[in-house]
């Protein structure tokens, strides 16, 4: 399977980075050398690389337990692992956007980590069972729908806020270009998840 594929090289490459300070500066988001220098592979190797073993550890652990359930529904439904890893590298392209036009000009800011892209997994599961139940602050089962509710406004409020060192925006617009992704591969599951309300 593709997710566990994707698990172990961001395990591996994480744990390199963790002990080798220059291949970490080399593979995170730095918008300022990707616009000014170039560097364009670094909107996709910043998702390998993660501040510390929490970091890593939360965003693995969130994607194996819904990623292997969405790559199963990609199979079954025929949509194929180039459009699983459409959605996955694509919502790390998606959720750097909002990176790009803050800190085109900052040479000083890194972006890292896989969140943006879990984030997208997270919230294509959703859409699909909306009453599915997920462990908010990994205790209370809630709703998928009403987790996504109360993820995205934390978002929200967290990236106005700020001084956290987490990049809530990537969060948001990953979470964002999950929900919409199935809509392109069938529109009429927009019917589909409304028959659920």
């Amino acid at each position: 399977m593709i997710t566990y594929t994707i698990i172990t090289v961001t395990v591996l490459i994480s744990f390199v980075c963790f002990n080798n300070r220059e291949l970490f500066e080399k593979l995170a988001l730095n918008p300022y050398r990707v616009i000014h220098r170039h560097e364009w592979y670094r909107i996709i190797t910043h998702g390998f690389v993660h501040a510390d073993t929490t970091h890593l550890f939360v965003n693995m652990f969130t994607y194996w337990s819904f990623g292997t359930y969405i790559e199963n529904v990609f199979e079954a439904t025929g949509w194929g692992t180039v459009n699983y890893l459409l959605l996955y590298f694509g919502a790390m392209v998606v959720a750097s956007i909002p990176d790009f036009i803050k800190y085109r000009y900052a040479e000083w800011y890194r972006s890292i980590g896989a969140s943006g892209a879990v984030s997208a997994i997270l919230f294509t599961s959703i859409f699909l069972n909306p009453w599915d139940k997920i462990l908010l602050f990994a205790a209370l089962p809630v709703p998928g729908i009403v987790f996504g509710i109360i993820y995205l406004i934390y978002c929200q409020y967290m990236a106005k806020r700020g001084g956290d060192n987490i990049n809530h925006n990537a969060h948001f617009f990953g979470a964002i270009y999950g929900f919409i992704f199935p809509l392109f591969m069938n529109p009429r599951l927009w019917e589909v998840f409304l028959s659920y309300f």
